[in-house]
Order: structure tokens, then C-alpha cells, then sequence
């Protein structure tokens, strides 16, 4: 599936950045009431995809209209703050009516100081998405789209004043993930993707320890426990574990550098004795570099174990991207970007690698709008030939708020 199943609540700011919106134009907000604002945003995308089911033969194409209005109110009190934010996403596939649709995303945050060394951060979702992209279909039904939904809900509790040397952090993650397809797979069988159906509950902790001013190491543990719901296909078999530990340091604007490092191991333990145990080394980074105030790059890197798919018990995944966003002029800039992702299926014969190349160019033309094209490139290659593919995606967007 090429949309991104999992939200991850647990990454949430501390509750004093909820009120802030990520908008790469400078949106104009709506004050309701003291202490309640509203903020309305249009993005509006007229795509060319030339295999928009991301298929090795037969490809579809077609020009799409994407149109994702954005809805967001916040609200905030003395030591605490709140948001609320829906996106509907509608895509129109000139080409292919049948395959419009319509995606949801409702979610909300809480954020709770209650004094200088207690800090709580809530979080809930909902997703209702249908994809087009057949990236991990059964290869009978390549033209049938992904329709899924995810509920989460999450928390992180931080306790240690912000000016201390030592910070615990205690999160935890529940999410259900569904699909809504009606084709089965046979006349009276299951339907098609019900066997991914599950729920993830998940926990960590962190410890931080300042070592330098804006500097700190952290020891991390890990717990992840996946229980799938459809048994027509032994999927309880893919019941499991995850259990990490990894070390590493983060560090905020040293020497124009700012970034997050950790290193470990990851073990998963099914609960049948279909499978053995596996384990693999694990790391995730995140580093942004500001060699001038005008241009940015971007690295994230991340190995690990991902849920299994087409008859693997698990998939072991290494995913690096590169970034760099650099202004030409005032309110002209480009961003680049190359991203890398290698999977090997366990317990099975499959390896896929995943090349993907991104080129845009922006206008910040006022405010309240931005005006931009791009360029997407991928090429996927796979022991499978079926599973292979390339696609072309050519773009103009325009971003707008009040």
C-alpha cells in the first residue's frame, strides 16, 4: 500500500507546540471565541500519473484532480492546549471514474502542563482511505483498490523540567486497523485483505540525559504487540512481539545541525511455532543540516522489522531519503529529494528495492497562497516479476488559506 497506514501519535510535540500549524503558507486563523481559533486551508493538485495502480503490465493512466480542504481549531488555556483537525481528500480520475474517491482524516490532541516537571500529550485518530496502488495486492485482484480504515489512540507522559539534565518519557499506542473491500476471494470465502486485519498495542520508554547544552543521550525500550483478527487464513499464526532496545543521542542546532540518532536490536517472537523467532539490527536517524540560512537537507534512515505480507511472516525493511530544499529568490524555492527502501521477505523467496526521485518548484506568490509543479519517478524492482514497476507523476499544486 503506497498511503501510510499508521499515524504515529507517540511522536507528538510537547503541549505547548499544538497550537502552531505546519502550513507552508502563512494561513490567516479565524478567532471564534478567547482562546479558540479556526483555520481553514485549501490545497488544490492537477496530477498526470501514467501507472497509477503501480502494476508491471497493463497500466492505467490518468489525469487526477485532487482537491483536500483542511479544517483545524485550537484552543488553549493557561498550562494546557488543544486541536482538532479533519482533512478530506477527493481524488478524480478523468480516465477512471469508477476508482474516485473520497479520503478522511479526523484527529485531535491534547497537550497538559501540569507543572515544571509533569507534561502529558494525548492523541486520537481516525483514517478512512482507498487506494489505488497495488504495491502488496494479491496479483488476482491488481484492479481492485485497497479500502481501509485505522482508529488510534495515544499518549505520552514526560516527566522531568525541561531545564533538567534527566527526562523520562512513558508513551503508549493503541490502533485497529480494518478493510472495507467487498470482493472475496472466492464465491463464499473471506473477503479480500480481511486477513491483514489487526491491533497493535504498543509501548515505550525513554530515558534522556544532557551530556552538553542542547545535547543529550537517550536509552530507549520497545514493545509491540500485533494480534490479527481474521482466522480463515491461520493468520493467527502471524500473531507476535516486537521487542527493541536502542541507544543514541539527539541534539538541537549544534553547529548548524539539529537531529536525533538511535542504534539497537529488534527481536519479533510469533506465538506459533510455525515461525521462528528472527532478530536484526536496528537504527532510525533523523538529521537536518543548515549549511546557510536559505538552504536545507534532510536525512532519514531507519531498519527494522515491518508486518509480513504475501506469505512472509515478516518483512525486514532499510529506508534512507535525502532532502534539500534550497530558496533561489525570496519566495522562490526547489526541493530535491531521493529515497531508497530495500525489503527482504522473511520466510519466504522475495526481495523488493524501491527507488524513488522527486523534483519541485515553488512560488510563495502571497501570503495566503503558494503555486507549485513537480515531479515524481519510481522504479520498483523484485524477484517477482509481477511486482515490479516504474511510474511517472507530473504535478501542479496550488496551496491557499484566508
Amino acid at each position: 500500500m503506497s498511503k501510510t497506514l499508521i499515524k504515529n501519535a507517540l511522536a507528538i510535540a510537547i503541549a505547548g507546540s499544538l497550537s502552531a500549524q505546519a502550513f507552508a503558507i502563512d494561513a490567516q486563523s479565524i478567532r471564534l471565541s478567547e482562546g479558540i481559533i479556526f483555520t481553514p486551508s485549501l490545497k488544490v493538485v492537477e496530477s498526470y500519473n501514467d501507472n497509477f495502480r503501480a502494476v508491471n503490465k497493463n497500466s492505467e493512466s490518468s489525469w487526477i484532480t485532487t482537491l483536500e480542504p483542511t479544517f483545524q481549531l485550537n484552543a488553549d488555556g493557561r498550562k494546557s492546549a488543544y486541536q482538532l483537525k479533519y482533512i478530506a481528500s477527493s481524488d478524480t480520475f478523468h480516465s477512471s471514474h469508477k476508482d474516485n474517491n473520497v479520503d478522511h482524516h479526523l484527529t485531535g490532541d491534547a497537550g497538559f502542563e501540569f507543572n515544571s516537571r509533569n507534561r502529558l500529550v494525548l492523541s486520537a485518530g481516525y483514517h478512512q482511505v482507498e487506494d489505488t496502488a497495488a504495491d502488496n495486492r494479491n496479483s488476482t485482484f491488481k484492479t481492485e483498490n485497497d479500502k481501509y480504515n485505522s482508529k488510534d489512540v495515544g499518549g505520552v507522559y514526560t516527566f522531568g523540567a525541561e531545564a533538567a539534565r534527566t527526562q523520562i518519557e512513558f508513551a503508549a499506542n493503541y490502533e485497529e486497523l480494518r478493510y472495507d473491500n467487498n470482493k472475496r476471494y472466492a464465491p463464499t470465502g473471506p473477503r479480500i485483505n480481511s486477513e491483514k486485519e489487526r491491533d497493535t498495542t504498543a509501548l515505550r520508554s525513554t530515558v534522556f540525559y544532557e551530556v552538553a547544552p542542547k545535547t543529550k543521550v537517550l536509552l530507549e525500550g520497545r514493545y509491540t504487540d500485533y494480534e490479527y483478527q481474521n482466522r480463515n487464513f491461520s493468520r493467527d499464526k502471524l500473531d507476535s512481539k516486537n521487542k527493541g532496545v536502542l541507544v543514541g543521542v539527539t541534539w538541537d542546532a549544534t553547529a548548524k545541525t539539529s537531529g536525533t540518532f538511535k542504534v539497537g536490536r529488534e527481536r519479533k517472537s510469533f506465538d506459533s511455532s510455525d515461525y521462528n523467532s528472527k532478530s536484526t539490527g536496528m537504527w532510525e536517524a533523523g538529521v537536518t543540516w543548515a549549511p546557510l540560512t536559505y538552504s536545507t537537507f534532510d536525512l532519514s534512515t531507519r531498519q527494522g522489522f515491518d508486518e509480513g505480507d504475501d506469505g512472509a511472516s515478516s518483512i525486514k525493511t532499510q529506508h534512507t531519503r535525502l532532502g534539500w530544499k534550497h530558496y533561489w529568490l525570496d519566495h522562490v524555492y526547489s526541493e530535491a529529494s531521493y529515497a531508497r527502501t530495500d525489503q527482504k521477505y522473511q520466510d519466504v523467496k522475495r526481495e523488493d528495492n524501491t527507488d524513488n526521485y522527486g523534483l519541485s518548484l515553488t512560488y510563495e506568490a502571497r501570503r495566503w497562497l503558494d503555486l507549485g509543479v513537480g515531479y515524481t519517478y519510481t522504479d520498483k524492482a523484485s524477484d517477482i516479476k509481477d511486482e515490479r514497476y516504474t511510474r511517472n507523476i507530473f504535478a501542479f499544486t496550488v496551496n491557499a488559506s484566508l
